[in-house]
């Protein structure tokens, strides 16, 4: 199995009730993202990142495996929608092939928090690989409750 489609993962649903995750900037969690090839099985069940899981993109130039942490750029409401978005993430002098990414929570135990499925091998040759993000705000930002 691998990575089929983006999503929020179920126990970042039931935590964030729970009020675990802080998504506060400069003084909330640190989120890392780390990178996945299509061997990897992950999606909305995956409650953690742990090391040595089948398909995580391993050590290249600037990304380490476990992945890069995360800049919070926001967290706001507009209308009825509350949402958090993050800087665009880069890598650089990396050779790599990847077909997602898990957000995780290193301040809580690398509890996830979404699979992103890229639709499909995205590769970087002694390049710059670039995770960017939608624009923040109501009807795109990358996490949204509405």
């Amino acid at each position: 199995m691998a990575i089929t489609t983006n999503a929020i993962t179920n126990s970042f649903k039931e935590q964030t009730f729970q009020g675990v995750h802080n998504f506060t900037a400069s003084t909330g969690d640190v989120f890392k993202l780390a990178l996945y090839s299509s061997a990897a099985t992950i999606g909305a069940d995956t409650t953690s990142y742990a090391v040595g899981i089948a398909g995580q993109v391993g050590d290249t130039g600037q990304y380490a495996a476990g992945g890069g942490a995360l800049v919070n750029a926001l967290v706001s409401v507009n209308g009825t929608t509350a949402f958090t978005d993050f800087n665009d993430l880069s890598f650089t002098g990396v050779t790599l092939t990847a077909r997602g990414a898990l957000i995780y929570n290193t301040s809580e135990a690398a509890k996830s928090v979404c699979v992103l499925d890229f639709g499909g091998d995205k590769t970087a040759t002694a390049g710059t690989f670039t995770i960017q993000f939608p624009s923040a705000n109501d009807t795109q930002a990358i996490l949204r409750l509405t």
